[in-house]
């Protein structure tokens, strides 16, 4: 369903309806026509016809059953990933895809080492929201936070991520504060500096992974062009713009950039007001090995002592393989709960 079928199928018919379907379906929540009671029975078979409320998805929970993944399938049969966070304080992050692929194979993402097949639109942005937005209603919980931090590279479809971001925000669809909304990105210079003339204030966050442009060329070859020198010069002008924090993600990659000069090094560039990092255990795919725990909190210790301010993601989602940079290729393969349209079935 798009909202442009929806505004079709209720061509001719008064205005008040589309108004009461938009409520429905992205408020309400209604997976079937058959719910809105407030239509007449006519109309809601016209709108079965016309308008399929159906998400075809196959989701794996984490054994909590409170995070979990989803692989959605498109109108074209490619596949798309989602993932679920859920916090103690009842925060429910959903960590959106922008593209199917990515373009800049970054070494350590599975996302990368699966080619680029296309941009998402929208729409199929908007769909991974309404997924999991269903899941919690059950739950009698809500979305709290989005972060774009799926596959792909979001200012590489810049146009419909911030498309998605406007019904995202806007308070008669998903309602989500845009403080609540987070872009992650390798740090391409010019979205930087576009970013910070939107109208919605969305957070931005840099993966970083590196604190020399050498180290940093070997996990992310294609983007060379941009230093880190360029990309913090744009995020200083954002920052000077918007007034708003960044965080600078930085993966913890056992005897690539977890020693004691990798962390003195990243001081040196992190000691500004405004900025933040987010030291990330990393998830393994077969490229590297992650950091042991003990090096990175002496990793954590030596940034706090330079007065950086830091902190260290919580890992979730590791039995559905839903983490940082592992969004595509993998499937679980323990005993796992998959909904599929209406059904749920046991699989091992």
């Amino acid at each position: 369903m798009t909202l442009d079928i929806l505004k079709e199928a209720l061509n001719g018919k008064p205005n008040f309806r589309l108004k009461q379907s938009i409520k429905l379906v992205f408020q309400d929540l209604i997976e079937d026509w058959n719910e809105a009671s407030v239509f007449s029975l006519d109309l809601r078979n016209e709108l079965i016809e016309k308008v399929s409320l159906k998400i075809e998805a196959d989701m794996f929970l984490s054994d909590d059953k409170k995070s979990g993944k989803a692989i959605i399938k498109l109108k074209d049969d490619l596949k798309v990933e989602t993932a679920l966070m859920s916090h103690k304080n009842g925060r429910n992050t959903i960590c959106v895809s922008s593209q199917i692929g990515c373009p800049l194979a970054c070494k350590f993402c599975s996302t990368g080492q699966m080619g680029f097949k296309r941009n998402l639109d929208h729409n199929e942005i908007l769909l991974q929201v309404l997924f999991w937005s269903r899941y919690l209603k059950a739950r009698n919980e809500k979305v709290t936070n989005i972060v774009f931090m799926g596959m792909g590279e979001p200012f590489l479809n810049y146009n419909n991520v911030f498309l998605a971001i406007k019904f995202l925000n806007d308070k008669d669809f998903f309602n989500i504060s845009s403080r609540k909304i987070s872009i992650s990105t390798v740090g391409l210079i010019r979205e930087i500096k576009k970013m910070a003339g939107e109208k919605y204030r969305v957070n931005l966050a840099i993966s970083l992974h590196a604190s020399n442009d050498k180290t940093r060329n070997r996990l992310i070859p294609n983007a060379e062009s941009d230093s880190i020198a360029k990309i913090l010069e744009a995020v200083d002008f954002y920052i000077k713009k918007t007034g708003r924090k960044v965080m600078f993600e930085y993966l913890m990659i056992k005897d690539v950039n977890d020693s004691f000069k990798d962390a003195k090094s990243l001081a040196t560039l992190m000691r500004k007001p405004l900025y933040f990092v987010n030291l990330i255990k990393y998830n393994e795919n077969g490229a590297f090995k992650s950091s042991d725990d003990k090096i990175i909190k002496n990793f954590k210790n030596i940034l706090q002592k330079e007065k950086v301010e830091v902190i260290e993601r919580y890992r979730i989602n590791q039995d559905v393989l839903g983490a940082c940079g592992q969004l595509a290729l993998k499937n679980p393969i323990k005993h796992k709960k998959i909904v599929n349209s209406n059904e749920t079935i046991d699989i091992v």
